[in-house]
């Protein structure tokens, strides 16, 4: 599945949350498992080899989490939905990242692969219907509660004048 998707959806997860911090934290918690990517920095062998390994797993869960513990203002439920964003990335990968990925859960410690024979490609429509409609949802919160997934990687002044700029198009007009 495509990063900007992990992004959406995880910021879906969090978007409820009070602080900024905390919704950012979930945010990039769901987009964490892909930093093994940078294993295709070494080439495609190595990228074949370690993407879905690396930081496809229940140790980066683990760190993952433990980050937003230290960073987060309401500890625990930013932890808890941390951890809901990253294996709804895990799970989206099972999905929506065709039939050549698998992912090793526990690695190190096991070689086991979880594998889903109800894949579909990347580049397919499935992907394509997700990434829509998660866009529709995070512009619908963004007309009610003032904020988009903009916020966790452009400054306060962007998202705002993005929020104000859906609340022309789509708010509802006084008086209707």
């Amino acid at each position: 599945m495509n990063p900007v998707t992990h992004l959406a959806l995880s910021w879906l997860v969090g978007s409820q949350l009070d602080a900024r911090r905390d919704r950012v934290l979930v945010a990039w918690a769901g987009v964490a498992p892909d930093l093994d990517s940078l294993s295709v920095l070494g080439g495609s062998v190595a990228f074949s080899n370690w993407h879905h390994a690396l930081t496809h797993g229940l140790f980066a869960a683990a760190v993952t989490t433990a980050v937003c513990v230290l960073l987060a203002r309401r500890k625990l439920t930013t932890a808890l939905l941390a951890l809901a964003a990253f294996h709804l990335h895990l799970l989206c990968d099972l999905f929506g990242s065709g039939g050549d990925w698998t992912i090793r859960y526990l690695y190190p410690l096991s070689p086991v692969e979880l594998y889903s024979p109800l894949h579909w490609d990347v580049n397919s429509w499935p992907n394509f219907v997700i990434t829509l409609a998660a866009l529709a949802a995070i512009a619908a919160i963004g007309v009610r509660n003032g904020r988009t997934v903009l916020e966790t990687f452009l400054p306060v002044k962007v998202d705002r004048a993005v929020i104000e700029t859906l609340r022309r198009r789509f708010a509802r007009k006084e008086g209707r």
